[in-house]
C-alpha cells in the first residue's frame, strides 16, 4: 500500500502543487483581508489537492501512449506499467469526490461552479492534440484556483480575483511554453501542437516574455485596486526579477529549463503569497 501511494504521488508530481496552492491561498487572503478561518483554509486545501490530482492523473492516462514513445517521458509510471489504468481511474474518482465534497462545504456558489472546473480539468489534456493555444488553456484552468478561493471566502465573484486569475493564467502559460521547448522536436514529428512547434523555440521564448510582462502588470493592477501597501509592491518587484532571470537563463542555455521551471516558479508563487499575507497583517 505504501508503495502504491508513493507511485501515485510520483504519477501526479505532487510536489508541483506548490505552483498553484500559494495563489489559491493568496486569493483567500485577499478576500478575507487577512487570514481566513481555519475551516476555509482546510476545505480550500482539500479542493486544490483534489482538483490538481484529477487533472494530473487524467493527463497521464490520456497521454500514456505518447509518453511511452517520447524519450523524455518513457520512464513514467504508466508507460512502465508500475500502476494499472484501473488503479489510476479509481484514484481520479476518489479525487473528484474530494473536490466535490470540499466545494460543497465551502459555499453554494463554489459547488455550483464545480462542474465547470471539472470540465476544464479533463478538457485540457486533449488540447495539445488540436491547438497551440493549449498553454493558455492550461493557464486558465490553474487560474481558477485563485478565483475559486475568493469565491470560497466571499461567496461571490469580484474584479480583484479576476485580475489575479488572469495574472496567474499568463504566468502558467509562460512557464509551460518554456517547459514544452524540451519536446519541440518530438512534438513536431508526432503532430502535437504547442507554441514552440508553431513559432519555433526562440520566438516561443519571446512570447513567454510578453506573457510574463502581462503577469507583472496585472499583479500591479491587483495591488492598486485593493489599495495594498509597499510590502505587496516588494513582492511584485521580486516576481518581476525572478521572471526576468527565468527567461534569461533559458535563453542562454536550454539545459536550464528544468531548473527554471521548478525552482524559480516555485519561489515566484510562494514569494508573492508571503508578501501579500504580510502586507495584510502589517496593515
Amino acid at each position: 500500500m505504501v508503495l502504491k501511494i508513493k507511485l501515485i504521488m510520483k504519477l501526479v508530481k505532487f510536489e508541483h502543487t506548490i505552483f498553484a496552492l500559494p495563489f489559491a491561498y493568496m486569493g483567500a487572503v485577499m478576500a478575507a483581508q487577512g487570514i481566513p478561518t481555519a475551516e476555509k483554509i482546510f476545505w480550500i486545501t482539500l479542493a486544490m489537492v483534489g482538483a490538481r490530482s484529477v487533472a494530473m492523473a487524467w493527463n497521464r492516462l490520456v497521454d500514456w501512449k505518447v509518453d511511452a514513445v517520447n524519450p523524455r517521458t518513457e520512464d513514467r509510471i504508466l508507460p512502465q506499467k508500475m500502476l494499472s489504468k484501473g488503479e489510476v481511474i479509481l484514484f481520479i474518482i476518489g479525487s473528484l469526490f474530494l473536490l466535490l465534497v470540499a466545494a460543497w462545504q465551502l459555499n453554494s456558489l463554489a459547488f455550483r461552479l464545480s462542474p465547470l472546473a471539472i470540465f476544464l480539468l479533463f478538457f485540457y489534456s486533449y488540447t495539445k492534440q488540436f491547438t497551440w493555444l493549449c498553454h493558455l488553456i492550461l493557464g486558465f484552468t490553474i487560474a481558477m484556483a485563485s478565483v475559486g478561493s475568493w469565491i470560497a471566502v466571499t461567496g461571490k465573484i469580484s474584479l480583484p480575483p479576476l485580475l489575479l486569475g488572469t495574472a496567474v493564467m499568463f504566468w502558467v502559460s509562460g512557464f509551460d511554453i518554456i517547459y514544452s521547448i524540451q519536446d519541440y522536436e518530438f512534438d513536431s514529428n508526432y503532430g502535437l501542437y504547442s507554441i514552440p512547434v508553431k513559432f519555433g523555440p526562440q520566438k516561443a521564448l519571446r512570447i513567454t516574455v510578453i506573457f510574463h510582462t502581462f503577469t507583472f502588470l496585472l499583479l500591479i493592477a491587483v495591488g492598486y485596486y485593493l489599495d495594498l501597501d509597499w510590502l505587496y509592491a516588494m513582492g511584485v518587484i521580486i516576481v518581476g526579477i525572478l521572471l526576468y532571470i527565468e527567461s534569461s537563463l533559458v535563453k542562454r542555455d536550454f539545459e536550464k529549463i528544468k531548473f527554471a521551471f521548478f525552482n524559480i516558479n516555485s519561489v515566484v508563487s510562494i514569494n508573492i503569497f508571503i508578501f501579500t499575507l504580510i502586507d495584510y497583517l502589517w496593515a
